[in-house]
């Protein structure tokens, strides 16, 4: 495909609604922890009505590696729980389950077509995660086209990703702009949003890592979204801090600890560093300020346990609002996927 020299009319897109257009991803694999939750849904929550979201559940990126089938069911009826729980309105934005939308799969395989090999090769986490495995599936490799084909479905001005995604977002753009100038324009340039507050909350037993699902099963490693009250007070006591005692943000390796427990009090509060630091002036010790820490925790994540109960006790309820999602959303991918189709030369179905 990328051989072809083609002159297409130019058709530049242009969006239906003034609000930018913006997608974003999560994977229904592991617990969903405490810096999920701060370094992406709050955001989500909280800026949702300012642009045109489209949340989806990326079960088919969870594939790339082996899933339990009774499990990774369950787990991607839990997660949508916890983002409606957590404050994802259904009414203001789009939340859907990627394998229920199949523009999805599709665009990945026309898109392969026009993907140099070498491009997926120099991804860093595809090179990572292949250095610690004896061999690799085809779908570890592909999963950054997939992820391009997510974005590029919805015409998505931004993609609020974590720092480990941003690659991946610009090899979404570099796949782009190379389909737009062997086709003509067809797609919108997305760009990498990374979170200013909250991006990365860090390993509660190793501060100079970043907290993350496949390993919350490690004691004192995560916050899990779901945890009992008690299980939460303990892991953030039990957090690795340092042999001092002055409670202050600091860039010092060694103040690591101190530092994750203050930026996660910083984003659930909504306080400036300047605030937190002044409300910790008084506190005696490293002691006092996990305690606090656990309180401002357990306050936030409550009310979204209660809501995610409600919601798992009502599953066809749930169900209906995943349909309803994904209706809305291949609304918009078909008819981007039909475009896709007709500028490289396949022959649209009369079925639709």
């Amino acid at each position: 495909m990328q051989n072809q020299k083609i002159n297409p009319t130019n058709t530049q897109f242009k969006p239906e609604t003034s609000k930018k257009r913006v997608f974003s991803g999560i994977q229904p694999s592991g617990d969903v922890h405490l810096g999920n939750y701060l370094g992406a849904i709050k955001g989500w929550v909280g800026h949702q009505t300012e642009k045109e979201n489209f949340f989806c559940i990326v079960d088919l990126h969870a594939l790339t590696v082996p899933q339990d089938p009774i499990q990774l069911r369950s787990q991607t009826r839990s997660l949508a729980a916890i983002l409606i729980a957590a404050g994802i309105e259904t009414e203001k934005c789009t939340l859907f389950i990627q394998s229920h939308v199949a523009a999805h799969a599709e665009a990945c395989w026309i898109l392969n077509c026009s993907t140099p090999l070498g491009w997926l090769e120099r991804m860093t986490q595809y090179k990572d995660k292949a250095s610690n495995q004896i061999s690799v599936s085809m779908g570890l490799l592909d999963y950054p086209v997939l992820m391009a084909g997510d974005i590029l479905l919805y015409d998505a001005q931004e993609v609020h990703v974590g720092d480990d995604q941003k690659q991946h977002v610009e090899l979404a753009r570099d796949i782009a702009q190379r389909f737009n100038h062997i086709f003509g324009e067809t797609f919108t340039l997305p760009k990498a949003i990374i979170p200013k507050t909250g991006a990365r909350v860090m390993a509660l037993n190793d501060p100079l890592v970043k907290m993350s699902k496949s390993e919350t099963q490690l004691s004192g490693h995560a916050v899990g979204l779901l945890d009992h009250p008690d299980e939460i007070k303990k892991s953030i006591t039990r957090a690795v801090t340092d042999s001092g005692n002055e409670i202050r943000f600091s860039k010092e390796p060694e103040k690591a600890g101190v530092n994750n427990l203050l930026g996660i009090y910083k984003v659930i509060t909504g306080k400036s560093e300047s605030d937190v630091e002044t409300d910790f002036e008084d506190a005696k010790g490293y002691g006092e300020l996990k305690l606090r820490v656990a309180e401002v925790v357990i306050d936030e994540i409550i009310p979204i346990q209660r809501r995610y109960k409600r919601l798992m006790g009502d599953v066809g309820e749930l169900d209906n609002l995943l349909a309803k999602g994904a209706k809305q959303a291949q609304a918009i991918s078909e008819s981007k996927l039909d475009e896709i189709k007709t500028k490289i030369g396949l022959i649209l179905s009369k079925n639709k």
